[in-house]
Order: C-alpha cells, then structure tokens, then sequence
C-alpha cells in the first residue's frame, strides 16, 4: 500500500503563482511514477503532468511553459510548480502515484485562481 498527502492548494489572483506537493509513503519500488490530475466542476478528470522515478516528464498543451513537476526520490515527493495560472486553472487537483500496474490516488487540494 501507498499512501498520497497532498499540499499547497489556495486561491491565487490570474498571474500568480502555486506549488503543489505530494508526499508518498509506504511500500514504495525503485521505478514508479507520479502525476497530477485535475478536474474542474463539470469536466472529466486530466492529465496535468507526469513524472517518472528515472526523471522522464511529460505535460498537458494546456500547461505546457507555465507548469514544471519535479521530484526528490529520497523524500518520495512530488511538486508541481504553477506559474501565470488562469482562471481556467481552476480545479481540484489530485496526485497519483504508479507501481507494478497499481495506481494510488490522493484526496486532492484545490486550486482556485481569480480573475
């Protein structure tokens, strides 16, 4: 079992700035990933950016040069570092984490940007 502890949601102004992390614990393997995911009210869940444990990235057009997700293998933990947000940033935004086919999800944080 893996278990996911996310922070640093908040409301921001459009323009601003937000770092997310993701904290994982448990009975981790040396090669894993780990994503973020949002979703907006009314909207399917999506792909935000992804990470894995060898340093691989990839990110959604959308966030593509405002958005940059990195890691620390040695704490486990995943950030996502969010600049220039929109107010169409807007959403609830979950880490999942990735191992031998099972994934693991945590319980999100919400990120609200103003306009």
């Amino acid at each position: 079992q893996v278990q996911l502890v996310e922070s640093g949601g908040g409301l921001v102004q459009a323009g601003g700035s937000l770092r997310l992390s993701c904290a994982a614990s448990g009975n981790i393997f040396s090669y894993n990933v780990m994503a973020w995911y949002r979703q907006a009210p009314g909207k399917q869940r999506e792909l935000v950016s992804r990470i894995t444990s060898t340093g691989f990235s990839n990110y959604a057009d959308s966030v593509k040069g405002r958005f940059t997700i990195s890691r620390d293998n040695a704490k486990n933990t995943v950030y996502l570092q969010m600049n220039s947000l929109r107010p169409e940033d807007t959403a609830f935004y979950y880490c999942a984490f990735s191992q031998s086919g099972v994934d693991y999800w945590g319980k999100g944080t919400l990120v609200t940007v103003s306009s």
